[in-house]
């Protein structure tokens, strides 16, 4: 008898797995076919281009646009060492910041179901007049060179919080909701970061931050999970690490505008940032000289939000 019972519990078994295995065959002939998309074609719009400027009116904006045959959504390697950027759609926008005419070797990467791909590649030569060697010789020392930056722990203002978004009264440009004091009390384990910029003899600037600080603030930490108002390492903010590419261009938030800023931009590649970290790679100079750096940033999880942040080449903990 207590075979037999145990024989039935095998064939129950069995007939469970079979059930389970068909259920999941079933699965796969819901998914379709895995085939990589076909036709992959990519196009660019360069802004500007006339008779007068073939490659573009300086700005270094160029329109691109992918299409294929059964892609899901489309990838864009730009060749100018940024990040590579997502667009479901196809259609992506992207400013090319090297000084003059430059030829760059844009990828696209279509992919279809089951994450296989196809790729397309087109060369183009874009015009780019934007230019602000003074922003880099300060940030780096000039051509060749590197400078260590610090928070500007020991003055007042080194963070900031305002409205990004313009208010009944006009106000979008500076801090008017929060201004830290010098050596702010829940900010102090971010005061040890430093940070180096460094110019290439070609001109091309690169960052690094030396120590894994990253202060998140409290709002945004709630947004990712985390703890906020302290700071974090590279298990919260990965792209802490590694030496990052930086473009300069200019400006073109009505902050910027309104508020008599520098007009450029810095952008890092590989989600750099300098210790306040809002998953934001992209910094507005509001004023910079050789000893000092005021930026301006929006806080990715709520866009209405603007930070201010402020730092030195004096180490102000020595």
């Amino acid at each position: 008898m207590k075979k037999f019972i145990n024989n039935k519990r095998l064939i129950i078994i069995f007939l469970s797995l079979t059930v389970a295995f068909t259920s999941c065959q079933d699965d796969d002939a819901d998914f379709g076919d895995i085939n990589a998309p076909t036709g992959v074609t990519i196009s660019a719009e360069i802004i500007g281009v006339d008779t007068t400027n073939p490659n573009g009116d300086g700005t270094g904006i160029v329109n691109f646009t992918a299409s294929s045959n059964g892609a899901i959504t489309y990838r864009f390697n730009f060749g100018d060492q940024s990040d590579v950027k997502v667009a479901p759609s196809g259609t992506i926008t992207h400013r090319f910041s090297l000084t003059g005419v430059n030829t760059y070797s844009v990828t696209v990467i279509a992919s279809g179901r089951g994450g296989v791909s196809s790729t397309a590649t087109i060369n183009i030569d874009v015009f780019s007049s934007f230019e602000d060697q003074e922003a880099k010789d300060f940030l780096t020392g000039g051509a060749g060179l590197s400078k260590t930056w610090y928070w500007a722990a020991d003055k007042p203002g080194n963070i900031g919080l305002g409205p990004n978004a313009v208010q009944s009264g006009g106000e979008h440009t500076f801090s008017q909701w929060f201004t830290s004091d010098a050596w702010h009390g829940d900010k102090l384990c971010m005061y040890d970061a430093e940070f180096v910029f460094t110019q290439a003899v070609d001109g091309s600037l690169t960052f690094e931050q030396l120590t894994d600080i990253a202060y998140t603030p409290g709002d945004f930490a709630a947004s990712i999970g985390v703890d906020g108002d302290t700071c974090h390492g590279t298990d919260v903010a990965p792209s802490l690490d590694g030496i990052k590419n930086v473009a300069l261009s200019p400006s073109s938030s009505t902050a910027t505008v309104a508020g008599d800023y520098r007009g450029t931009t810095m952008t890092f590649s590989d989600g750099g940032f300098m210790s306040w970290y809002v998953n934001v790679n992209v910094l507005e100079i509001i004023e910079i000289t050789e000893n000092t750096m005021f930026v301006r940033m929006t806080d990715s999880s709520n866009p209405d939000l603007a930070w201010y942040c402020k730092y030195q080449t004096d180490n102000p903990n020595d």
